[in-house]
């Protein structure tokens, strides 16, 4: 009898804590736009989109993304993701050229400061404001 209580315990926890999650394609807010605009200025191959779809939970947002057409593109994967605060993006993309290249870009008093992983070359690279400041070829 005593584990059935647990269980019903456990269960009713759960369901009571959980949380409805909704997406919404829609235009960036004034926010996530600034975000992305200062994030090309320095570095133009993350792109520049209005369009983002937002994830909500309990009518707030928890993650944003950007989708994009590659039909006709060099990429045969290309994302970019927007954490809720608007100082962070996450990319990463993959072509024949490049490999598959990803990390993200963390806006800083001003500053953007990216850090990139580079797999088919085995580099590590860290910028600021577009400028290399670090760059290490890993074994």
């Amino acid at each position: 009898m005593r584990n059935y209580i647990v269980l019903f315990t456990l269960i009713f926890t759960t369901i009571s804590f959980a949380q409805t999650i909704t997406s919404k394609k829609e235009d960036a807010t004034p926010a996530q736009y600034a975000l992305l605009e200062k994030v090309n200025q320095y570095y133009p191959d993350i792109t520049l989109s209005k369009t983002v779809t937002n994830f909500y939970a309990d009518g707030n947002i928890i993650d944003t993304h950007q989708e994009f057409d590659l039909t006709n593109s060099k990429f045969s994967s290309y994302k970019i993701g927007l954490e809720p605060d608007n100082k962070k993006l996450l990319f990463e993309y993959v072509s024949d050229a490049t490999g598959k290249v990803y990390g993200d870009v963390t806006i800083f008093k001003g500053n953007a400061l990216r850090t990139t992983f580079t797999e088919k070359n085995n580099e590590i690279s860290v910028a600021l404001n577009g400028k290399s400041v670090y760059l290490k070829k890993l074994k």
